[in-house]
């Protein structure tokens, strides 16, 4: 049929002609943002590791720097029987099955750190993913309903935003609310309102990090708990800048609070922090939703299983955590020393008993710019800006490890005097 001048006779000619007309405008759009970025000193580089993490780390093009930017809070990222535990997972089960958990099945070792990391708990199962940000975008699209009402703090890691966005999308009827960060109070009224709501007719789900991973503040578990109680409402934490760095064993925010595990009704977190710092994630809660996971959970239906390799690291490190209980004091020693030593340098830093150090310097620019001076320094700091935070919270994160040395942290402290002087 002629299509006179309505444009090409195929469809291919179409597509391509679709294209031109809207490929200038992104490349334009993109270009400008990014133009606008480094004209402002706001364009973030990335950095390139020589070399395994660990108190130190070799960067191209400075060398050795003290590293005070990781997530490596145990220093179990390098450690031999870690490493050793991947290599022997790798070559005991391959690359993986090239395929996902209910198609061609499970590897033993899945099954081994699933049972490990609820024994760390002391709860009835875990099921892991390839990240914990896959795990946040699992729980409430598999586990909440219409007339659920999901009530959230407003710092809550993006991956939980994202994944409630995605479960209120998918879920026409399932409600959603954000409460001020840490206030008690606005909980409170937030679980009245749902309760008066005649739309909320199922159950309502409060979740909070244990510890804000901008912020290095803890969530106030045994009230947010107390609150739940009077509301029925279920209790989800993430904890994955809290696992294996707060309590008296690591076990988390709700050790450092002296409430046992039950109380917190699903945990998520990552392996890709303190226990192991290669990858993935984990839900860990009550048998039947962890199968109901199995059964619906589009992360777990349509995504292959986490490497074999970085379980096994995975299980040797939380071994590594249990057997090890001193890596916890060493790493709670640690965080005194550099909280004191960032006072003495005339830096405030927010009071908390975490290993995120935050140093607020309100301008993205002055952040980047003061995080570039350090590594030039021998000190490896991220400045943190809009989008990771808001416009006008930038800051320099600094991160404690229980591999850092007092030399570590001297270095650090000697590196923001400088700052402080230059700046």
């Amino acid at each position: 049929m002629a299509r006179g001048n309505a444009g090409p006779t195929t469809a291919y000619g179409y597509i391509a002609r679709m294209t031109t007309a809207v490929e200038p405008t992104f490349a334009s759009r993109t270009h400008t943002i990014l133009e606008s970025l480094k004209q402002s000193g706001q364009l973030k580089h990335l950095q390139t590791i020589e070399g395994p993490m660990d108190a130190t780390v070799k960067l191209q093009g400075y060398g050795e720097v003290a590293c005070f930017c990781s997530n490596n809070y145990l220093g179990l990222a390098n450690h031999p029987e870690v490493v050793q535990a991947g290599i022997e997972g790798l070559k005991k089960y391959g690359a993986g099955t090239a395929s996902v958990r209910f198609i061609c099945g499970t590897f033993d070792c899945h099954h081994s750190l699933e049972a490990t990391i609820a024994k760390f708990y002391g709860v009835e199962a875990a099921y892991t993913f390839t990240s914990c940000w896959n795990a946040n975008e699992a729980i409430f699209p598999t586990l909440c309903e219409p007339g659920d009402i999901i009530v959230s703090d407003e710092l809550n890691h993006a991956s939980i935003i994202d994944g409630i966005r995605l479960a209120v999308s998918m879920k026409k009827g399932l409600l959603r609310t954000v409460y001020r960060n840490g206030d008690m109070a606005a909980l409170e009224a937030k679980l009245a309102e749902a309760r008066a709501n005649p739309a909320v007719t199922g159950t309502i789900w409060v979740v909070t990090d244990g510890v804000f991973s901008m912020e290095g503040s803890l969530g106030n578990l045994p009230k947010i708990r107390e609150i739940c109680d009077r509301f029925g409402a279920l209790l989800v934490m993430d904890d994955s800048h809290g696992t294996g760095v707060m309590g008296k064993t690591g076990r988390g925010t709700h050790e450092h609070w002296n409430m046992p595990a039950t109380k917190i009704d699903y945990f998520t977190g990552t392996l890709g922090k303190a226990l192991g710092g290669g990858a993935g994630g984990y839900i860990a809660g009550s048998r039947e939703a962890m199968d109901l996971l199995v059964q619906r959970g589009r992360p777990t239906l349509f995504s292959n299983a986490l490497p074999c390799t970085i379980a096994c690291s995975a299980q040797k490190a939380i071994e590594i955590l249990m057997r090890e209980p001193q890596r916890v004091e060493k790493l709670r020693r640690n965080v005194a020393a550099a909280r004191a030593g960032i006072g003495e340098a005339g830096f405030e830093v927010l009071k908390s008993p975490t290993a995120i150090c935050p140093i607020i310097v309100h301008d993205t620019a002055k952040a980047i710019a003061m995080s570039k001076r350090l590594l030039e320094l021998g000190v490896f700091v991220i400045g943190f800006g809009y989008p990771v935070v808001p416009e006008g919270h930038a800051r320099l994160r600094v991160q404690i490890s229980a591999a850092h040395e007092d030399a570590h942290i001297r270095k650090l402290i000697d590196g923001l005097k400088t700052l402080k002087r230059e700046f």
